[in-house]
This record gives C-alpha cells, structure tokens and sequence, in this order.
C-alpha cells in the first residue's frame, strides 16, 4: 500500500486526511501540524488560526505518528521526519507555508488550492475572490514546485459566489469540492499514474496573505464593494472593523439597500431612521444598512447599540479611524 505524508492544520485540512484515512487506498504513514498560533513570514510575531484543527489529538486517536512544528520548515527536525516516515507522496491541505525544496525533493507534493489556478494564487484567496466581488470561484488540485502555486494542476472543481453568500457559507461549499477532488484523485496519486497540465502564466494573478489589520474600513468605498468587504471577513474571520470615538466596531454583516438615493453627509456618518434602521453613508453619497456589530466585547443589533451607547442628543455619530 503507498505511504503518504499528510501536512495541515486547519479544520479543512482535517477534514481531508479523515477522508483519505477513510479511504482505505493508502497508508498515511504521518502528519505535519503546527500550533494553533505560529510564526511565519508575513508576520514573525505569530498568528493565531481562525480555523485551527487539533491534528495531535486526532492522530493519537488513530495512532498515526504526528509531528507539531515548532519553527520553520526549513528546521532539520522537520525534513528528518518526513523523510523517516517514506512517503510516496505527500497531500497537503489547509497549510501556510511554503514547502521548501528540500522537502520537495523527498516526494511529490499535492496541494489543495481554494482558488480556480493560475488565477488567485497566493494567500486568502477565496476572501480576495469576495473582496473584488467574482461571481465565481473554485478550488485545486496541484502538484507544489517552488514557486507560489505554480505547479502542474490535476484538477479542479468550480461554485458560484452567491450574493448572500458569507465567507462561512462559500468555505463550506468549497471544502465539500475539496473532497470530492481528493476521492476523485486520490488512487491516480498514491500510484503514480495521475495526469497533469502545465498551469499558464499569462491568467495568474497573485495575492498577499491577509492579516486582522487589513480589515479596517474604508467607508469612502461604494455600498457594493463594502457589502463585499465586511461578508468576505465575517466568521470565522476577525471581522471588518472600523471606529466610534476610539473605540473598535467590528461590522459582522450589513445590507445593500433596494433604493440608496443620495444624502448630504460625510462618508462614516451613522443615522438611524424613522424605521429603526442604522444606515452608515458610503462613497458617492450612498448608504449601507448594519445588521450586526460588536461593540466593547458584546454584539449589537445596530438600533440597539444606538440605545446603548450613542448620547440621545449626539448629532455627530461617525465612523473612522482609531485616532
């Protein structure tokens, strides 16, 4: 039976090696974790991962030889264990670093890519993918070489991105192609006969990872792309945030509304109207609705936290920056 290697550390990565142990094709001869927070390039302070999954405690479960990584990939204690466990290829899903050549050069490497390659590659691509509003996206299935997702594509399987889609609901969707990508080539992988195609350069477009910093608001955006913005970064993401007087809101979800005409207000100016509802004016002079926002460690329906928190006479409710 071949041998492989799993590496991730994320509840979609989990997700794949309970299919591939399920699968009864291959022996998973040890896996490759991290903590829940790690170091890595794009930030040396550490991150924490929204979507961490406890790979040691699932491998104990199934007495699979499992190894937390403590540094980079390049460490000795990291290459020594891959080598020792043999594989004949290593699948690797729900992960953040690059592999290096050395592990690379052990056996091929197969990774799962929420994006429809060459497009989006890089970090984050589904939040870059709802960020710039695509209607349509996918995930793949490729062989790693050095370079940023750059390897020979096996295959890859496409969704729509759904006006009221969230982060949350489009993840789910493409987890569940993630599987059945891996079931469809899984045998072709372990045995070495898969088919491959060279990926062209000319349709890739690459993104940068993103960080809990990078969701702040720009209220001088359209509507649109900030409806976009804040449902890309919702659960199980940080969140899009922005500022009243100082202090953080974080914006979990809000509505395009049927009909936005015009108003004479600053971008970030909050009203709530007649009807209870609390629109924010946007760029061009238009208005977005809030639905959901957490306020001082607690989350609002907007109108609520107008009774809470905005002085009753305050005629300068405004969103901004920190300062």
């Amino acid at each position: 039976m071949k041998r492989v290697v799993f590496i991730g550390s994320s509840r979609f990565g989990l997700r794949c090696l309970d299919a591939i142990r399920c699968a009864g094709s291959v022996q998973i001869s040890g896996i490759l974790t991290t903590p829940k927070r790690f170091s890595i390039s794009y930030a040396p302070k550490g991150v924490s991962l929204s979507t961490y999954a406890d790979f040691q405690s699932y491998a104990k479960t199934y007495n699979l030889p499992c190894h937390c990584m403590a540094g980079p990939m390049t460490s000795p204690e990291v290459f020594d264990f891959i080598g020792d466990r043999a594989p004949d290829c290593m699948i690797v899903a729900g992960w953040y670093h690059l592999l290096p050549n050395a592990i690379l050069d052990i056996a091929p490497a197969y990774g799962l890519h929420a994006s429809l390659l060459p497009d989006y590659s890089g970090g984050a691509p589904l939040v870059w993918a709802m960020i710039n509003g695509e209607v349509k996206t996918g995930i793949t299935l490729f062989q790693m070489k050095s370079g940023v997702d750059n390897g020979p594509v096996v295959g890859s399987f496409s969704t729509e991105i759904k006006h009221l889609d969230t982060i949350a609901t489009l993840y789910d969707r493409i987890e569940d192609l993630g599987i059945a990508l891996l079931d469809k080539h899984l045998p072709s992988l372990a045995d070495g006969t898969v088919v491959t195609s060279i990926q062209d350069e000319s349709d890739r477009r690459i993104y940068p990872q993103r960080t809990p910093d990078d969701g702040e608001i720009d209220w001088t955006s359209s509507p649109e792309e900030l409806y976009n913005f804040i449902r890309a970064q919702t659960r199980p993401y940080p969140g899009a945030y922005t500022h009243y007087r100082g202090e953080k809101v974080t914006v979990w979800s809000s509505e395009l509304i049927g009909v936005s005409t015009e108003v004479d207000f600053e971008p970030g100016t909050v009203w709530r109207d007649s009807d209870d509802v609390v629109l924010v004016c946007c760029g061009s002079q238009k208005c977005l609705k809030l639905v959901s926002i957490e306020f001082r460690g607690g989350e609002y329906e907007p109108a609520k936290w107008f009774e809470h928190f905005i002085p009753e006479r305050d005629t300068s409710v405004r969103f901004g920056t920190g300062a």
